[in-house]
């Protein structure tokens, strides 16, 4: 029924935009449109049109974006707004985790490893962290899908998001914006930019996003007890040009969160059905616990970051150096009342310190510089990462994990131009990966020891490494001057990986080998109708070999890496952005992924079951359980995994006088069937979710301001986005609507 009213709504909302089109005389009507702005990314870290990329692309940039945001959204505001991309967390605004063509990784951990990787300003953000960096002033946004090992390394199975933010400039530029909506909801963000001196250039981008607490905690009886956030985020650019053959640019930043954990809901499904029951409210929770045992601290979160890069950019005729120094720091903490409820005997409240986090990062690149058949590029890339986690429960006490992280990288890539029309590039790159786990204090008063249920366990350093070689090849051959098709093969490894988290509550650390991946895909890229619709589609099978997955479940709910023998998916995407007229824009993208889990021997313990202690689960397990509890998962699909992802904006135009315009804008996604956790149940799998924004306002181009009336959610959906497999069915659902006002002044 829900994909039937979507369907509806954007015919809908398509024939109202189209009606004032046709009502146009014929000489309006055939008056020759302007063709869509042609798209140049760095994808291969190089400039290149999209269209000539041997790689499926999308971008995100301009208003597109910035209307995602306007409702003080965080990154996972990009979920679903691409084609193949998914985002979700169970650590509020901060670790974020990414998943491209339904591959990705569920682990919560602060530790955890994902295969997409995020790179911001050329710099990679390993530590999940590190991800959540708020998104301000920024330049454009590119989704790399498929496996990009060969340029970006290790950890990129499923692809890359890679953020460039707006560098400063000679002349005086920049913006001021404010918004104001629903809950107190307050987003400020600007930048200024100019030259120091005749060499000299800096811009200063500034951002504060701040909402209200409003859910009531019902068991404590506090009113507005938690859902706010108070948000500051900087970066200060200096751009030294002594000469046109080099630059120095240095990239300083820094941001400070505070505010509410995830939103926790326990019992707010009925067993035997996904639907959210009537015990469901936005507005309220029942949280029960913390730490100390003498109120609720209301899932309360803080983080700070900083970091600083710097890029040299040396042109020496016919080839060019790069080199790119940056560090990244972390420290925070956020707590949990993971059960949601306030039922004494299943109360799991957890608290989790992420302390000292330093990566450093170093990458030097050679690349021909010329106009010739053959370009290359050569590089070697050095990372280094170290931080603790602290695990905090009521009644296990405190535990503390040191993780460590050394890679070091050589790479290559070549293209060559064989003729007009086809160009070939192969890269290849080795990789060094090594990864520690050193056992940190555990606290021996805790109330467990104390009471004899549990003690302190003693386990050994782990330390594991590996060597892999990652490479790809692909071709481009331009049919005409406005269409080409390509195909890849590409194959990379997301390194092995080490969860420690189990280590707080008496249980083993676990070790997840290297998995590998191979992948396959063609593509078409075209530009049609005199350069006024752009339609780009790629379709694409990968298998990934000792597949890591993470096991969250059972009666503990305890974390545990694991390896299948093999996971396997096809699918495809389609881009298509359409100038209709003048007056009216649309782009529409979607994407169909089926991933399967192969492994007839695996199984996982689903929610709250344990053979130790004869517990069935509380939910509607729908897998075979040979053994009454485990789940065994062969034919599964990967856990959150959307099959389908389809997203629609259009813009439609009124010109007022001759400085200004009226714009109404809007947008909506949908996402499709998606499967939770490792194991199938009843109530964790999600199906028809969608959410639409709208964006009314008036433009003038002779003073240069926007106001504009904005709406995220519009329709107050209630989407579950994630839950927690406990023993009192817990969901995470999306953020509620969002009305609010926004002005933005630009100058020049």
């Amino acid at each position: 029924m829900r994909t039937h009213n979507l369907a509806t709504l954007a015919l809908a909302i398509s024939t109202a935009f189209s009606a004032p089109v046709l009502a146009q005389d014929t000489e309006t009507t055939e008056k020759k449109q302007s063709a869509l702005e042609q798209i140049t990314v760095t994808a291969q870290k190089r400039t290149q049109s999209i269209q000539e990329v041997p790689i499926s692309v999308a971008t995100l940039s301009g208003e597109k974006f910035e209307s995602l945001f306007s409702g003080g959204e965080d990154i996972l505001a990009l979920a679903v707004r691409v084609p193949g991309l998914y985002a979700e967390s169970s650590n509020g605004r901060v670790a974020p985790r990414f998943y491209i063509r339904g591959l990705g990784n569920t682990d919560f951990d602060l530790a955890a490893s994902q295969p997409v990787s995020i790179i911001m300003d050329e710099v990679v953000m390993e530590n999940v962290v590190l991800k959540s960096f708020p998104l301000f002033d920024v330049q454009q946004v590119e989704v790399l899908r498929g496996p990009q090992g060969t340029l970006f390394g290790r950890n990129t199975t499923a692809g890359i998001i890679k953020f460039d933010t707006v560098k400063p400039t000679q002349d005086v530029e920049g913006y001021a914006k404010a918004g104001f909506g629903s809950y107190g909801t307050m987003n400020f963000e600007g930048a200024v930019s100019g030259g120091l001196t005749d060499e000299l250039s800096a811009r200063l981008s500034l951002l504060s996003q701040e909402r209200d607490d409003y859910i009531d905690n019902a068991a404590s009886g506090q009113k507005d007890a938690l859902g706010g956030y108070d948000e500051k985020a900087y970066r200060l650019q200096l751009l030294w040009e002594p000469s046109a053959d080099f630059s120095a640019l240095l990239n300083v930043h820094g941001r400070e969160l505070e505010g509410t954990a995830s939103i926790f809901r326990g019992n707010v499904f009925d067993e035997g059905s996904n639907e959210l029951n009537d015990s469901y409210d936005r507005d309220t929770v029942n949280y029960d616990g913390d730490l100390e045992a003498d109120g609720t601290d209301n899932n309360p979160q803080e983080y700070e970051g900083f970091g600083a890069s710097l890029k040299l950019e040396y042109d020496m005729d016919e080839v060019t150096f790069t080199s790119i120094t940056a560090m990244e720091t972390a420290e925070g903490s956020s707590l949990g009342d993971i059960d949601g409820d306030a039922i004494a005997s299943q109360n799991f409240v957890t608290q989790d310190d992420l302390n000292d986090l330093e990566q450093y990062t170093q990458e030097f690149r050679l690349a021909s510089n010329t106009s010739d058949a053959i370009n290359w590029q050569l590089g070697a890339f050095y990372y280094d990462a170290s931080f603790n986690v602290t695990t905090t429960d009521g009644f296990f006490g405190a535990t503390t994990v040191f993780h460590d992280n050394q890679t070091w990288a050589l790479f290559g890539q070549s293209s060559y131009q064989v003729n007009e029309r086809l160009n070939i590039t192969g890269g290849i790159r080795y990789t060094h990966d090594k990864k520690s786990l050193i056992l940190g204090e555990q606290n021996a008063d805790s109330l467990g020891v104390l009471l004899g249920f549990v003690s302190v366990q003693a386990y050994d350093d782990i330390m594991v490494d590996d060597g892999q070689t990652s490479y790809e090849l692909s071709a481009n051959y331009r049919v005409t001057d406005d269409m080409s098709v390509f195909a890849r093969y590409a194959n990379g490894f997301r390194a092995q990986s080490i969860q420690g988290r189990a280590v707080a509550f008496t249980e083993s650390p676990s070790v997840a080998d290297a998995e590998t991946i191979n992948s396959f895909e063609v593509g078409v890229k075209s530009d049609l109708l005199d350069d006024t619709l752009r339609l780009n589609a790629a379709a694409f099978f990968y298998t990934v070999d000792d597949m890591q997955f993470s096991a969250i479940g059972g009666s503990d709910n305890l974390t545990q890496l694991v390896n299948a023998d093999k996971g396997e998916a096809y699918g495809f995407e389609v881009d298509a952005q359409w100038l209709a007229t003048d007056e009216l824009t649309f782009t529409a993208g979607y994407s169909y992924n089926h991933t399967e889990i192969q492994d007839d021997t695996l199984t996982v313990a689903p929610c709250g079951a344990s053979i130790a202690t004869a517990t069935q689960s509380h939910c509607t397990v729908l897998d075979d359980r040979p053994d009454g509890y485990n789940a065994v998962i062969d034919g599964n699909p990967f856990p959150q995994a959307p099959e389908s992802i389809f997203n629609f904006t259009a813009r439609y135009t009124i010109p007022m006088g001759d400085d200004g315009e009226f714009f109404v804008f809007t947008d909506w996604a949908f996402q499709g069937e998606t499967n939770i956790f490792l194991y199938e149940a009843a109530e964790f799998k999600t199906d028809d979710n969608f959410e639409g924004g709208l964006r009314i306002g008036y433009e003038n181009f002779a003073h240069n301001y926007t106001v504009a009336l904005f709406g995220r959610n519009i329709t107050d959906e209630n989407n579950v986005k994630g839950a927690i497999d406990f023993a009192n069915l817990t969901g995470i659902v999306n953020e509620p609507r969002i009305w609010g006002v926004e002005f933005k002044y630009t100058y020049y």
